[in-house]
């Protein structure tokens, strides 16, 4: 399934979500090269509250680093570890946002780039089990 992209604000979106829901819809594509037209089949339709937008692999880190009482220097290493793209100043902000407030688990994958790449194949396989994922068809 390719992924799509989607602007980049802050490193504190692999933690806390994208800041908005998705409605993620996926099809089959055909195309009719005699009729020079295309097909669209909407296979899945699925909506992502806003809280369940962030990293998957980064939110279920950082409850493993609270569960075992980490402290701030061990999400600090965490985020250099994941290359989240903070500089040392916010890499501390963050883990003291983190420590107050942590995350709720996010169920979208998110690589670094210039712009965030979203992966989907985890919502719609979790769609219906998880709060705030719905599968709508």
């Amino acid at each position: 399934m390719p992924p799509s992209s989607c602007p980049y604000r802050s490193a504190r979106q692999k933690v806390y979500g994208l800041g908005y829901s998705l409605l993620v819809f996926v099809y089959e594509k055909m195309d009719d090269p005699e009729t020079q037209t295309g097909r669209l089949d909407i296979v899945n339709t699925i909506f992502v509250d806003e809280h369940r937008t962030a990293d998957f692999q980064t939110t279920v880190g950082i409850k493993q680093i609270l569960e075992n009482d980490g402290n701030i220097d061990d999400l600090v290493a965490f985020m250099e570890d994941r290359r989240l793209p903070v500089d040392d100043i916010q890499a501390y902000k963050l883990a003291e946002e983190i420590l107050q407030n942590p995350p709720e688990i996010g169920y979208l994958t998110i690589s670094n780039a210039l712009q965030w790449r979203l992966q989907y194949r985890r919502v719609i396989e979790k769609a219906g089990e998880i709060d705030g994922i719905v599968r709508i068809r």
